[in-house]
């Protein structure tokens, strides 16, 4: 063996042509590189400022997918009722309410109805009104009020907690896209089951207005798609991410939205992503968000390298660069057009990048409270996810575990890795389930009744 064929000990080792890491000792040709001889360190590079180029018009859409169209213009892919929260206090009450519902079959004289869904959280009160944390619970719960996959819906108070419900409804981004709402205050009801009554009652007097809400054909221009990824392996970067940034591009290609998260988890690769921003000030957008995410991770002890999880690493991946080398993948090829923050509005047409720690729930809360009305979701270990009132598409990234979770997995992106399919193959069977499951078609998390307690506002902030 010739000495010039080994990766020396400090010597930065590569993938996907970037560095991932250095050599913690010699490297010889045909070695498993991972945890026991690679080393995470930081590169020094400096940030890439782009050139400006026109926002992408929006094109004109050839396809379509059967969705409902709310009075406001918007468009959802399904119609569920849901039982909001303002604070954590009212959260046994939204289920208590939720429960009585189903068991007493009164949805099943209104066939277009996909269901109730309690969300709740464990927020909403000890916590500063000037803080990020309250900014971030509100923006996602207006989001969730605001979603035009509710066809109505029911806020639930307890009365005295910080995120109060009269504010939240006078919050001039407070928009519904349901027809039909309402509000209770627990202590204004007379506790538990007086305002588990009167909620069941509510939901009664919304369900004429909700259930007479039908499917029509809209524009695919309309769709917005949210991707992300969990549990991944050492696949996840060549067949199931690649695949979904083959969808998102289809998706963009006729006037729609794609958009991806998790700031941890493109660290180390921003500058690919920052390269195709139309613009400096977009990517300026995305470097504040990286350095609040160096400090964040600094003064809570921890190191961006914290990030992959040990699943993760026992999966084939080894250091945060390589696992975010291979999530950018999910944003296809298309330039970036907006960087937003956690809960904000999503809006096109092209890829949008939201702010989001990269723990699953809380990542699709947000994207969900920024109006996607599709998740497609990668995983290469495996996920039982699903997040109600959206559906999310399970895209595998390996045979054997597809196999493994038959019942949880709706895509085989392993196809690649086997040499059977191609990645475009993949990505426009891909596109064409997202129309069919935005259709109405049910992914298999939904059929399996999953989406209710994935349901995750992001705690970030002081609890007082």
């Amino acid at each position: 063996m010739c000495s010039s064929d080994l990766i020396a000990a400090g010597e930065v080792v590569r993938k996907y042509g970037e560095p991932i890491g250095v050599a913690a000792v010699a490297i010889a040709p045909g070695d498993h590189v991972h945890v026991d001889n690679l080393e995470y360190r930081p590169v020094d590079r400096a940030d890439v400022v782009p050139a400006t180029r026109p926002a992408p018009r929006r094109p004109a859409a050839t396809r379509t997918f059967m969705g409902f169209r709310r009075a406001n213009g918007r468009a959802g892919t399904r119609n569920y009722i849901g039982l909001l929260t303002t604070v954590n206090c009212s959260a046994s009450v939204a289920r208590f309410i939720a429960a009585q519902v189903e068991k007493s079959g009164m949805l099943d004289a209104y066939p277009t109805i996909d269901g109730i869904v309690a969300l709740t959280h464990t927020s909403g009160c000890a916590m500063p009104t000037a803080g990020e944390g309250y900014d971030m619970l509100r923006r996602t719960i207006l989001g969730y009020a605001n979603h035009p996959n509710f066809g109505g819906f029911l806020m639930l108070s307890l009365g005295c907690e910080t995120n109060e419900l009269q504010a939240l409804m006078e919050d001039p981004r407070f928009a519904p896209s349901a027809p039909a709402w309402k509000a209770l205050v627990i202590q204004e009801q007379g506790g538990t089951r007086e305002t588990v009554a009167a909620g069941v009652e509510a939901v009664r007097e919304l369900l004429p207005v909700v259930g007479a809400a039908h499917r029509e054909p809209i524009p695919a221009s309309e769709l917005i798609v949210a991707m992300e990824c969990g549990g991944s392996d050492a696949y996840s970067g060549i067949a199931a991410n690649p695949v979904v940034g083959k969808a998102s591009d289809l998706v963009i290609g006729q006037g729609g939205t794609a958009t991806f998260s998790e700031t941890p988890e493109v660290y180390g690769a921003e500058h690919l992503l920052a390269a195709r921003a139309i613009g400096p000030e977009v990517a300026a957008k995305l470097y504040r968000r990286i350095r609040w995410w160096e400090r964040y991770a600094t003064v809570n002890a921890g190191s961006m390298d914290s990030n992959p999880a040990p699943g993760n690493k026992a999966g084939g991946i080894t250091t945060i660069v390589e696992k975010s080398l291979g999530a950018i993948a999910k944003g296809g090829t298309t330039d970036l057009v907006d960087v937003v923050e956690y809960a904000e509005p999503l809006v096109g047409p092209g890829l949008v990048f939201m702010d989001s720690p990269g723990y699953d729930p809380v990542s699709v809360t947000g994207m969900v409270a920024g109006g996607a009305q599709v998740v497609c979701f990668t995983t290469g270990r495996g996920s039982v996810f699903g997040c109600k009132p959206v559906p999310s598409i399970k895209v595998a990234s390996n045979t054997p575990m597809f196999s493994r979770m038959r019942d949880d997995m709706d895509v085989n992106a392993g196809r690649v890795v086997d040499g059977t399919a191609t990645v475009d193959e993949v990505g426009t069977e891909l596109f064409d389930l997202i129309l069919e499951i935005a259709s109405g078609r049910k992914p298999l998390s939904e059929e399996m009744g999953i989406g209710q307690d994935e349901f995750a506002p992001w705690p970030v902030g002081a609890v007082m």
